[in-house]
């Protein structure tokens, strides 16, 4: 079976992650101090700081910018649902709002549509724009965007590490950014996530929230405000240390396995089968989605794929058709989530893929594709 994706785990990572089991020392140390410091070095921010996942990354942005109860966040409607699930566990409200169907990120545009229609009675807070499958949101109209409203800005950048925009890496623009090490991404630890802010006092906060709301000093422990366990263990940061040399060169090949890609589906595009995601020079392509033409039985052709020993399967989902937020549909509707959430089909895609997966792929949907459409 040709897999979705294969997270890049070579003996060195396995190496450096049973020597800090070895060493008995787990929680995190010394591995992931040196993990935060290159990062920053690498992403050029003042902050890093290493958490759990991408879902504690996005939590802990909203809990240190004290957005909670009263507040309302603004979120792509398009997006795996952990997005809108920490505005909700934050005790705040997610205002869902449609996408732009070729690049399925959330334009300044549809942000500002979404601004100027709200009624609700909770006070308007933050914007958290979401970087889908890598590709780049215009972060400039964004930013300008929020800065005239008063909004925070929290950039989920969990698919777009070394994405770039305007020439600055996505994650790095807004107050807070926050990244995931999820075995999906591109540079991973198993699970894992990050944060990036150049606030001294933000980077502060974060760190004391991570860890139970305590801070060390010279009499010892100190909590200063209820936090939580989203610490990452050291043994899951020397792994991800031994990636991040490797990480630029990964970005590469899966730009150039896009380029492939597009070159190989195009006749299919052509043909009306499926359209082809927006193209950016800055896109990162954690995720090589197409979306199959109205009337194509998806749940059908990933079947068919699968009989060929090709895994696929959707992208991400339509948060206001997941049941937990029905309630929070915009009153417009999301017509380009929906359509993305019931048509996208992510393919294989990964760096450790080249020409002749593209072409299997490109082979087994004219195959499957051809007929489907027919019908």
């Amino acid at each position: 079976m040709l897999r979705l994706s294969l997270p890049h785990l070579d003996e060195t990572a396995i190496a450096a992650a049973a020597d800090v089991l070895r060493s008995g020392m787990l929680v995190h140390g010394v591995q992931g101090n040196n993990f935060e410091a290159e990062l920053q070095q690498w992403l050029g921010v003042k902050h890093a700081v290493l958490v759990s996942s991408g879902t504690a990354a996005l939590h802990l942005a909203l809990v240190a910018l004290d957005i909670g109860a009263g507040d309302a966040v603004l979120v792509p409607d398009f997006t795996f649902p952990a997005t809108a699930n920490v505005v909700l566990l934050a005790g705040a409200t997610p205002v869902l709002v449609d996408v732009d169907p070729r690049s399925y990120c959330l334009t300044p545009a549809a942000l500002e549509a979404a601004i100027q229609a709200w009624r609700g009675p909770q006070r308007l807070r933050a914007v958290m724009p979401v970087h889908e499958f890598g590709h780049p949101v215009d972060m400039a109209a964004v930013r300008s965007i929020a800065q005239r409203h008063g909004l925070k800005m929290i950039e989920d950048a969990a698919c777009a590490i070394g994405a770039r925009e305007a020439g600055a890496f996505t994650g790095t623009r807004g107050d807070i950014g926050c990244f995931s090490l999820h075995p999906r991404k591109t540079l991973t630890t198993g699970e894992g996530g990050i944060l990036t802010t150049n606030d001294d006092a933000l980077a502060q906060r974060l760190r004391r929230l991570r860890s139970h709301g305590m801070e060390r000093g010279p009499a010892g422990m100190a909590f200063h405000e209820a936090g939580f366990n989203y610490r990452l263990t050291d043994f899951q940061a020397a792994i991800g240390r031994t990636q991040l040399p490797h990480l630029a060169g990964w970005i590469e090949a899966r730009r150039e396995l896009a380029r492939r890609y597009r070159e190989a589906l195009t006749p299919l595009e052509r043909a009306g089968h499926l359209s082809l995601p927006a193209d950016h020079a800055g896109h990162s392509w954690q995720t090589f989605m197409v979306l199959l033409a109205d009337g194509v039985d998806r749940a059908a052709i990933i079947r068919a794929l699968a009989e060929r020993g090709i895994e696929a399967n959707l992208g991400a989902q339509c948060v206001s058709a997941q049941p937990p937020f029905a309630a929070h549909a915009p009153a417009g509707g999301s017509p380009n989530a929906h359509r993305l959430f019931r048509q996208g089909l992510a393919l294989p895609f990964c760096e450790q893929y080249g020409a002749a997966e593209v072409a299997q792929v490109a082979a087994a949907l004219a195959a499957v594709l051809e007929p489907a459409h027919a019908r």
